[in-house]
């Protein structure tokens, strides 16, 4: 739930001094993507933006952030929100992702909403108030991200006490932020008398008012301060003198003046409902037990108190953050158990109006841990969805004491880890929670227990798993069996999404023997292929598939392919769906059936039901890229480079390995070689770094294909000689034969070479054997056409430049006959006829995507 208040443009008091010069100032920032406010509190930064909307005219969406909003869900949520409250119809097509959960690629999410801001027909502006609360690096990240694609006609204004926490160095060289600082916000000095003059009950010479600007020098809220503390001076100029050093010094000095002044009942009032972030007359009433609450907030506003209203209605308000901040610390350090049972107050009143997030924050701070507990157990399976930030401080701030009692909250503690990539940190506390829980045994009830322990020791098997300990995880998925035969929650958890227990979309990845795995997959898809509703089998299923796949054991591959493809129980997991649709689609291939490989795919991205849609599409749309190319439809491959988003210098996540592999693959079938080379030197670095063979070995092969069509043969050579050393013991097959010509090239003349060098340590036998895969496949003819040769894309280019055949040859200082012999080569690969076509080829293998 957001309230409303956060989207609402703050009031302006009648009182405020005009300033057209800062008026005009922030003007100018509609002619730029970002423009920065940017001073410490008491500037006057969240009131100058609110007036200069009331008088800019132009549409203007607010968020007001605070520190629940540093949560990378609830922030582009509100950032939506914010713009549907000025237009109803804005976000769609974004709020199904938001809502989706803690899998959602953030790219996509932001190309949505820049795809829907680009769609806006008028001039918008967004403006982000208290952007300092926002330090999450995946929420800066993405911001970047929005401003270097946003659209010209909508403009960002940020209000923060701090410098930006994201590049801005080429958005100013490119005139695209426009900055507002400090001595932009402070008063000037025909401001600062106009303030005393018009807008407070003194009476002070343009000396004394000179004075005060000069030792405030023009902090705003240093002058509301020093207003109201003359007020009950008995000597103005005495007072005005004595305020010495600069407003860092005069700041503690003047709030414990305002706070000295005020009566018993209002100071009691002002650090009770310190605590609270905003507040109306009855959450103030329940935290203080004041009755008269609401005469205090409008005697607050009265005075100019550093209070600022939340709605036209006078319902909401919120204190200065310097006056909140300056309270909570005095109260917290003066009376800290009245500090907590205001908490206690705030809690239970947040959660009986629904406000339950806030509520489980005051509970914490008030140690009251059981009823944040309660609150978190509603429902922690949405929680770890949508607010799984959240979810982890909430969790991590709770004492060890408190898991001891709720074993649930820590499995979803554990899960929370794994799934944010914490594994070292999962596994040590799933260890240590295995101990504490092992020692309960009878001391609580054997269906409880076994219940916690089945959980505990699934996750201890994950564990092993992927730390290579196949058969400690088999001890440990024994006893899951034995003591949660049915499965539970935390099995299946993240199935239908996008991302999963592992950021490596292919859980072979993970396993350093393929030999091993084998016997350990096969043990547990016997153990659980009887039951009929337990889908975790599906993991199982897929990894042996992979394993079948690789090892060119096609048959048992396909047998398995057609065991888990019919469960029910599989259906409603696309994560699993997808991955066996797109291992069948490679059988089908590999066993010469082309047709049916490309309709498999269609029929997967057809099946696919998930909040993560739009993923998993890009999933099976690079996959149907590469089949492209190995069933020699070039132009299939290149019309997907054009529209697929994915360029040779994006940062790439380990779960993406397989698009941009493809990537490189369509770069370098269509010419564009050296973007390629750089792409795959990169995922190089990215599998080597966390130590996947199995990844590297890919990798390793692509790029050595790659440098061979490059014209670096040696260099090629050199690295599929490394991929046969790491790939030989676990005899992979399918990761060479599925490049085609180009790898049966390389091969052969790899095994004229080791022929040649006795020494050599790569294995005859294992070329030989990949020679015979090669050889053999259905889909060699094809393969051919995978890739133009470089001396194939220089005839091709020269034909576009208008070229003859006798002008190619004396360029090349080659025989017209291999001119026509290369021509003729070009022709087939690309599937064309004459010149005219090969000059369209051409051009679209030029064109960057």
């Amino acid at each position: 739930m957001i309230v409303k208040t956060k989207l609402s443009v703050p009031h302006v008091s009648k009182s405020l001094v005009s300033r057209p010069r800062l008026i005009r100032k922030l003007n100018e920032g509609l002619e730029t993507k970002l423009t920065l406010v940017s001073a410490q509190a008491g500037y006057g930064k969240t009131t100058a933006l609110s007036e200069w909307v009331n008088q800019c005219g132009v549409l203007a969406a607010w968020v007001s952030l605070d520190r629940q909003d540093n949560d990378w869900f609830h922030f582009w949520i509100c950032i939506r929100a914010s713009i549907q409250e000025k237009i109803p119809s804005f976000g769609s097509t974004i709020e199904p992702h938001l809502n989706a959960g803690s899998s959602v690629s953030v790219e996509h999410v932001l190309k949505e909403l820049l795809n829907e801001l680009n769609a806006l027909t008028d001039e918008l502006v967004i403006i982000l108030d208290d952007f300092h609360f926002i330090e999450l690096p995946e929420i800066h990240q993405s911001f970047s991200y929005l401003l270097e694609h946003l659209p010209r006609h909508i403009h960002l204004y940020i209000a923060s006490r701090t410098h930006l926490p994201i590049p801005s160095a080429r958005l100013l060289a490119q005139r695209e932020m426009h900055r507002i600082l400090e001595k932009d916000l402070r008063f000037q000095l025909d401001e600062g008398v106009v303030f005393f003059r018009d807008k407070t009950d003194l009476i002070l010479t343009t000396a004394q008012v000179t004075e005060l600007f000069q030792q405030t020098e023009g902090w705003i809220s240093g002058l509301q301060l020093a207003a109201i503390s003359l007020k009950g001076s008995t000597h103005i100029a005495k007072s005005i003198h004595q305020f010495s050093g600069r407003q860092n010094h005069i700041f503690d000095y003047l709030l414990e003046e305002v706070l000295n002044h005020q009566s018993e009942s209002m100071r009691a009032f002002l650090l009770a409902t310190s605590i609270l972030n905003r507040m109306n007359r009855s959450l103030c009433q329940a935290v203080t037990g004041q009755p008269n609450s609401q005469e205090h907030l409008e005697r607050l506003e009265k005075l100019n108190l550093f209070i600022i209203p939340l709605d036209e209605e006078r319902s909401w308000y919120r204190y200065h953050h310097l006056l909140s901040d300056f309270l909570r610390h005095l109260w917290s350090e003066t009376d800290p158990d009245q500090w907590m049972q205001a908490h206690i107050r705030a809690a239970i009143w947040l959660e009986g109006h629904g406000f339950n997030e806030e509520a489980v924050n005051h509970y914490l701070e008030g140690e009251q841990y059981a009823d944040a507990i309660r609150l978190i157990e509603k429902n922690p399976p949405a929680l770890m969805q949508s607010k799984s930030d959240a979810l982890m401080r909430w969790i991590s701030v709770l004492p060890e004491a408190a898991f001891e009692e709720t074993p649930m909250l820590e499995m979803f503690y554990i899960s929370v880890m794994m799934l944010g990539g914490q594994w070292e940190t999962a596994f040590q506390r799933m260890w240590q929670t295995k101990a504490r829980f092992e020692a309960l045994q009878g001391k609580s009830p054997d269906e409880d227990w076994n219940k916690v322990m089945g959980n505990i020791y699934f996750y201890c098997g994950i564990a092993s798993y992927v730390q290579n300990d196949l058969i400690q995880s088999s001890d440990y998925m024994e006893l899951t069996e034995r003591y949660m035969p049915e499965g539970s929650f935390f099995q299946v958890m993240g199935q239908n999404r996008y991302q999963g227990y592992s950021s490596n979309y292919d859980q072979l990845t993970l396993i350093q023997d393929l030999n091993a795995v084998e016997n350990y997959l096969v043990r547990w898809i016997r153990a659980w292929e009887h039951k009929k509703h337990y889908p975790f089998i599906g993991y199982m299923y897929l990894t042996y598939i992979n394993l079948m796949y690789e090892w060119n054991r096609l048959e048992e591959a396909a047998l398995c392919i057609g065991q888990s493809w019919g469960r029910q129980d599989l259906q409603p997991f696309a994560r699993l769906m997808v991955q066996i649709g797109i291992a069948a689609s490679r059988v089908q291939q590999a066993e010469g059936n082309p047709k049916q490989a490309s309709e498999l795919l269609v029929q997967v991205k057809a099946k696919i039901d998930s909040p993560d849609y739009d993923l998993f599409i890009a999933k099976v749309e690079a996959e149907q890229a590469y089949l492209y190319l190995r069933q020699g439809a070039l132009q299939g491959a290149l019309d997907w480079l054009r529209g697929c988003g994915l360029e040779h210098a994006d940062e790439v996540a380990m779960s993406d390995l397989a698009e941009y592999l493809v990537l490189s693959r369509v770069l370098a079938a269509s010419g564009r070689l050296e973007e390629a080379l750089y792409l795959l030197e990169r995922l190089y670095l990215l599998v080597d770094r966390d130590d996947l063979l199995r990844e590297r070995v890919k990798v390793l092969i692509v790029h050595s294909a790659t440098l061979w069509l490059a014209g670096q043969s040696e260099t090629g050579l050199a690295q599929l000689e490394i991929a046969l050393l790491l790939a030989e013991p676990q005899g992979y097959i399918r990761s060479f034969v599925d490049e085609g010509s180009v790898m049966l090239e390389m091969l052969t003349v790899s095994l004229n070479v080791q022929q040649a060098n006795q020494h050599s340590p790569v294995s005859a036998g294992y070329i030989k054997q990949l020679l015979r895969a090669l050889n053999v496949t259905s889909e060699d003819n094809s393969a051919h056409k995978e890739a133009l040769t470089r001396q194939e894309i220089r005839v091709l280019r020269l034909i576009a430049d208008g070229l003859s055949n006798s002008e190619i040859a004396l360029l090349l200082n080659v025989k017209s006959e291999t001119v026509k012999s290369h021509i003729k080569n070009v022709y087939s690969k690309l599937g064309i006829k004459n010149r005219v076509q090969a000059v369209q080829c051409a051009r679209q293998l030029q064109t960057p995507n």
